[in-house]
């Protein structure tokens, strides 16, 4: 598969892929982070963050959200909890978010990190195949399009391997 092509796409996950010329324990360092999360962001909705790197499922922090650059809820400036759900070191990080919306969503997003003789193969991906009900019914998703986990990609990518695109080492 040509690693800039999507991994996938249903009606309730959506994966996109890149290949970034760095190591798995660079990119996953970033993904630990919390204002690493806020720095490769591509909607423009997370605003800071609060709170310590991540090292296991279940660890949290907060990120501070502003819902303006989408232009489709009136939400204002909002706090959101990440909760790490998948957490396995330089492999794969997934999260789910809760904020003041009850029920919780329960959508999910998150990252799989492979080596490749270029670098990383990282696959981003947003599954909200196990939403609740009430959101389902609503008709809101997918929230974040595919334009913008691929841009997030290219953010990634420009973070951890500045002039990596045809750079020598």
């Amino acid at each position: 598969m040509d690693p800039c092509q999507d991994a996938g796409m249903t009606t309730e996950r959506m994966e996109v892929q890149r290949v970034i010329a760095t190591d798995p324990a660079t990119i996953f360092a970033v993904l630990c982070d919390p204002h690493g999360h806020v720095t490769i962001d591509s909607s423009g909705m997370l605003m800071d963050a609060t709170g310590d790197p991540v090292t296991a499922v279940g660890d949290s922090f907060v990120v501070h959200m502003d819902r303006e650059s989408l232009n489709d809820y009136p939400m204002g400036r909002y706090d959101v909890t990440v909760t790490i759900s998948t957490f396995v070191p330089d492999g794969e990080i997934a999260w789910t978010i809760l904020g003041q919306i009850r029920p919780a969503i329960g959508h999910v997003y998150g990252y799989s990190l492979a080596p490749v003789d270029e670098g990383t193969l990282v696959t981003s991906y947003y599954d909200w195949s196990a939403i609740d009900a009430v959101w389902r019914d609503a008709g809101i998703f997918p929230i974040i399009s595919e334009g913008a986990l691929r841009a997030s990609l290219g953010i990634l990518a420009r973070t951890v391997a500045p002039g990596g695109f045809g750079a020598s080492g």
